[in-house]
């Protein structure tokens, strides 16, 4: 780099370019302009006239200047010249430049490579050897000082590692570094509390000047681990500084990259933990792969989620009617209890359980199972499913009258007549506690208490394989819990009841656990595995899940606790296991509640990231540059009399507006977007909105109702673009208390449960909007509250009752198939949105109606979440149940209402040709 004053060129070589401007020179002054076109005379005037011979004029000197000017600036700005911002490093010796690259970077990578590169920068030009040292944990490499070109390579193409940084080690690695008054140290730190930050900043000063480069945001969000709840998951942000508040979204993503849900969150001020409950039909939640913190994009901002998180449906059948009057006494009162929070329960027949998809069938003392059933049930776990059967008076007595039961009767192990009684008046032995669980069960590693006893059991017979279909025993060594698998399913028998008739399990937690452990494995046991796993896929430092790198370990079991799960080099977060069975080992957990770093180096200078930024004046030259050449191509077109209008002109006018043009054009930064507000003065807004169609929604009042409002119109109206002749301008927001509605042809009103009344104005301004033609889309979206949790089913159309008492709305019955709406543009039998099954409600024209439109569509299905997108073109909400095909759905019937509001009936004029014609014959 080479730096002439003020002025510094990146790739100065290209300055040697300059000295070909003489030849230019030269060049352009031997060849002549090209000739004038003139309107030549008659052929008969030239009669007698001797040929002349002409000599062509030389280039006027102010075009051979610009074209010289031209040559200069492109050669400058290849030279890639800079205004550097000023010494952002101490003068002196060395460089060494210490990088935090852990996970918490990766939110600000780009911005600290930027910072580091701009170090370097300042290194090249002044000459100075520079030294990388990078923290994250496992980094061993030697600390070299090389030449900063060779330093630029590889800042250039570092990126984050996916867990955390170990600044003591870092420390250590400084050993072997000489120290000098000349040395300088900048280290480019985290924004997280870290053990041994003190310890690398008292080492870093010890060997010279010290220069602290931090962030000025406050810190990076990270995802800790979720808690399944009966409405959801409940998620868990957090943040290292608890300083005001702040809002944050988290997407839940399935493996193929659509995003299945959405909700936000806010910290409050003084809080470092933020909560939000994402809620999401069973169906969706069982695709949820990852959940993420939009913006964040770090290895602690992704969850990944695997089998302990999936929500699965359990069916319960019982032999006996559910006990409302006593509760306790009821077989299935315990299952429903222990199993509502993480799964969705279903009761009934076996047939009618099984017409839907589920996960585990639970039988509670079910006995004479029929052969169609058992063939629908065996059927059910061979494709994955499982049976859990529970014991019973009845399945006892069933094993009594047969003189036992044969594994083909529906159970995993052969069973003895009768049952076996612990304890009692007649009976020498006593209720029998659990013995640990083996090795191989499912349930190894729950802990057993001996308060947990069993007065009662179905007893199985001894054959060769009981050992390996046995899952827990009593102390007597007697199986209590057998399985078999059937297909890629199961097959479990518990040896008691689902009550505490039998036994005292029902009443503990460790029933609960080892529900949790049966049901998980009817998709494979999640995060459980009782073996060591290979990594199947792993997250990079931005949270990116891809291939395994080199060097990653297997994950070693639950169990092995000595070995260690914690997320390193060796253990990267990601998947560990294969397709079919999968284990999610996460950053979040780990990182807890960290707090900021406050880091006090005496004798450091502190800086931001954004401090040392040159000036680079490439992009100004250019754009001079191709302004003048422009204005170059104009003048030489005017010369030769190609433009007539520009004769008038001089040309130094042309010159200094060419200037003028060119200073006021050269970029000085992003062009800001354009925004959708409506102008605030009335006249300019009735102006605006005469002059060009546009959609308008009302607002509620409720931010990210009104955000997906104006998302879900900004969609439809790119669709009415692409598609139709209508070509709207930008949708409105509008209040019916201050907004003149006359302009809008269509107004999508959003019911929120806490709408405001409306005022009489507001009133008078709908009613007349209503009477001279215009249409309102009333959407309930009773199914979904954008935000959060509604107040219940059905509050939009309650809320909307409430505050329409005094809108003249006329009788509304559901649109049929017939109706002029289901063809103005696309045929159409249904009007789906986000939410498909309700109706579609519009003015009742049995009697005739009072309008040839119907000034008002009720529906529910919340349709402008189905057509909202992001500003990257990605729809923002899943529609269910339907997806995509629905979607599209929603966007015709978006395209259908339009062109009803515009065109109003027309089309209903073909059901009436069959009377013109008669008539017109008449």
């Amino acid at each position: 780099m080479l730096q002439l004053g003020p002025l510094a060129f990146a790739v100065p070589w290209v300055l040697a370019a300059l000295v070909v401007l003489p030849v230019l020179w030269w060049l352009i002054r031997v060849i002549p302009p090209a000739p004038q076109l003139v309107q030549f005379p008659a052929i008969r005037l030239l009669q007698g006239l001797s040929p002349k011979e002409d000599t062509p004029n030389a280039v006027p000197w102010w075009l051979l200047l610009l074209r010289l000017l031209i040559a200069a600036l492109v050669i400058l700005a290849l030279a890639r010249p800079l205004i550097p911002s000023g010494s952002s490093v101490p003068p002196g010796g060395p460089i060494l430049l210490v990088m935090e690259n852990g996970w918490s970077t990766g939110r600000d990578w780009e911005a600290r490579r930027d910072r580091a590169l701009r170090v370097i920068d300042q290194a090249e030009r002044e000459g100075r050897p520079v030294g990388l040292v990078t923290t994250a944990r496992g980094e061993t490499q030697e600390i070299q000082f090389r030449q900063a070109q060779a330093v630029r390579e590889i800042v250039a193409a570092m990126a984050p590692k996916p867990w955390g940084d170990d600044l003591a080690a870092t420390a250590g690695r400084l050993d072997g570094v000489p120290a000098g008054d000349s040395l300088v140290s900048v280290w480019i730190a985290g924004s997280l509390a870290a053990d041994g930050a003190s310890v690398l900043a008292e080492r870093l000063s010890d060997l010279g000047d010290l220069v602290l480069v931090e962030a000025d945001d406050g810190g990076p969000l990270w995802i800790d681990v979720p808690e399944i709840e009966a409405t959801g998951l409940a998620l868990s942000a957090r943040r290292a500084l608890g300083v005001g508040e702040a809002s944050f979204a988290v997407r839940a993503v399935a493996d193929d990259g659509r995003v299945v849900g959405r909700v936000g969150g806010l910290f409050e001020d003084g809080s470092t933990a933020g909560t939000a409950v994402l809620e999401l039909p069973t169906e969706l939640r069982n695709e949820v792969s990852r959940l993420e913190i939009e913006g964040e994009g770090s290895a602690g901002a992704v969850f990944l989620v695997d089998e302990r998180f999936k929500r699965r449906p359990i069916g319960l059948v019982s032999a006996t009617e559910f006990e409302g009057s006593q509760p306790l006494l009821d077989e299935l009162f315990y299952l429903d209890r222990a199993l509502a929070p993480f799964t969705e329960i279903r009761r009934g027949s076996i047939d009618s359980l099984l017409e839907r998809e589920l996960a585990v069938v639970v039988l509670a003392d079910v006995a004479g199972v029929s052969v169609a059933e058992r063939d629908r049930l065996e059927t059910f776990m061979e494709r994955g499913g499982i049976v859990l059967r529970f014991a019973g008076p009845r399945l006892a007595a069933e094993s009594l009258e047969r003189g036992g039961l044969a594994v083909s009767e529906l159970v995993p192990v052969r069973l003895r007549r009768g049952d076996r009684s612990l304890g009692g008046a007649l009976s020498w032995s006593s209720p029998a506690s659990l013995a640990p669980f083996g090795a191989a069960s499912p349930f190894n590693g729950l802990e057993v208490s001996d308060e947990i006893t069993v007065s009662r059991q179905i007893l199985a017979e001894p054959v060769i394989d009981l050992d390996q279909k046995t899952w827990a025993r009593l102390q007597d060594g007697t199986p209590i819990v057998t399985a078999d698998a059937r297909g890629d399913g199961w097959l479990v028998l518990v040896h008691t009841t689902a009550n505490a008739d039998w036994s005292d399990l029902p009443l503990s937690g460790l029933f609960v656990e080892m529900l949790r452990r049966v049901v998980a494995l009817s998709r494979g046991v999640g995060g459980q595995s009782d073996r060591a796993l290979p990594a199947f896929a792993t997250l990079d430092g931005f949270g990116v899940l891809g291939a395994v790198p080199a060097g990653v370990d297997l994950l070693p079991p639950v169990s092995d606790r000595a070995a260690g799960r914690s997320v390193g080099p060796r253990h990267p977060p990601g998947y560990y296991g294969d397709e079919a069975s999968r284990t999610a080992l996460n950053l979040g957990p780990e990182i807890g509640a960290s707090g900021p770093r406050d880091l006090r180096v005496s004798g450091a200078v502190t800086q931001s990231l954004e401090a040392g930024r040159d000036l680079d004046l490439q992009g100004w030259l250019l754009s001079l540059a191709l302004l003048l050449a422009i204005v170059d191509t104009l003048i030489g077109l005017m010369l030769r009399g190609l433009i007539p209008g520009f004769r008038r002109l001089s040309v130094s006018m042309i010159l200094l507006a060419a200037v003028g043009a060119g200073l006021a054009g050269v970029p000085h930064g992003a062009l800001a977007q354009s925004g959708v507000d409506k102008p605030t003065d009335p006249e300019l807004f009735a102006l605006e909105a005469s002059l060009e169609t546009r959609l308008a929604y009302v607002q509620t009042g409720n931010s990210e109702v009104d955000r997906v409002s104006l998302a879900g119109l900004w969609g439809l109206t790119e669709i009415l673009i692409q598609r139709t002749a209508v070509e709207p301008s930008a949708p409105y927001g509008v209040d019916p208390e201050l907004d003149e509605l006359a302009f809008f042809p269509l107004l999508y009103w959003p019911v929120t449960s806490d709408q405001r009344p409306l005022s009489e104005t507001a009133v008078s301004r709908i009613n007349a909007y209503m009477r001279n033609g215009g249409i309102i889309l009333f959407d309930t979206r009773d199914r979904y509250e954008v935000g959060g949790v509604g107040s219940g089913r059905g509050s939009g159309l309650q809320r909307l009752i409430e505050i329409s008492k005094d809108l003249e709305i006329p009788p509304l019955a559901p649109v049929q198939h017939d109706h002029v709406l289901t063809r103005t543009f696309y045929l159409l039998d249904t009007f789906p949105g986000r939410y498909s099954g309700g109706p579609l409600y519009s003015e009742d024209r049995r009697d005739g109606g009072s309008t040839e439109v119907s000034p008002v569509m009720l529906g529910s299905h919340d349709w402008a979440a189905a057509w909202a997108r992001d500003r990257d073109g990605r729809f923002q909400f899943p529609v269910v149940p339907g997806g995509e095909v629905q979607r599209e759905m929603a966007f015709r019937f978006g395209v259908n209402l339009v062109m009803y509001a515009l065109t109003g009936n027309y089309k209903a004029d073909q059901v009436h040709i069959p009377s013109i014609l008669e008539r017109l014959g008449q």
